[in-house]
């Protein structure tokens, strides 16, 4: 899908992002993270190495890495996270998120102003933007 075929090419990514952030450090357990999660009703936490972004965490992640491989739960988010961390720039058309989110075959990004990490935007966003 490229730019051009996409009716929302438009709108920001900064449009539809969400700003609330929740960050941990590398120490971070996995059974940390996932009551964060919970609590928050949220997919993903971003990790930070001394307040430098270095990866992300997601549902997805406590699947394939977590359950799968039988690890602890007080696994450290360093060994579980994905990383490096993808990232878009906040003032990129929506439509250029969905091909990232698509050619890397992932659902969540990190969104940056001025190389600061400042929202995340997931599939769901997109999705929900193209039902209005």
């Amino acid at each position: 899908m490229g730019g051009e075929d996409f009716h929302y090419s438009s709108i920001l990514v900064h449009d539809i992002m969400t700003r609330a952030l929740i960050t941990v450090n590398l120490a971070t357990t996995a059974l940390q993270v996932a009551k964060m999660m919970e609590q928050g009703g949220i997919g993903a936490i971003l990790v930070q190495d001394n307040d430098n972004p270095v990866g992300i965490v997601t549902d997805r992640d406590f699947a394939t890495r977590i359950v799968a491989n039988n690890l602890p739960f007080d696994t450290s988010v360093e060994k579980i996270m994905s990383s490096p961390l993808i990232s878009i720039n906040h003032n990129e058309p929506i439509s250029v998120a969905a091909e990232m989110m698509t050619v890397k075959k992932i659902r969540k990004l990190a969104v940056t102003k001025n190389g600061k990490v400042v929202g995340i935007i997931t599939s769901t966003d997109l999705v929900t933007q193209l039902a209005k």
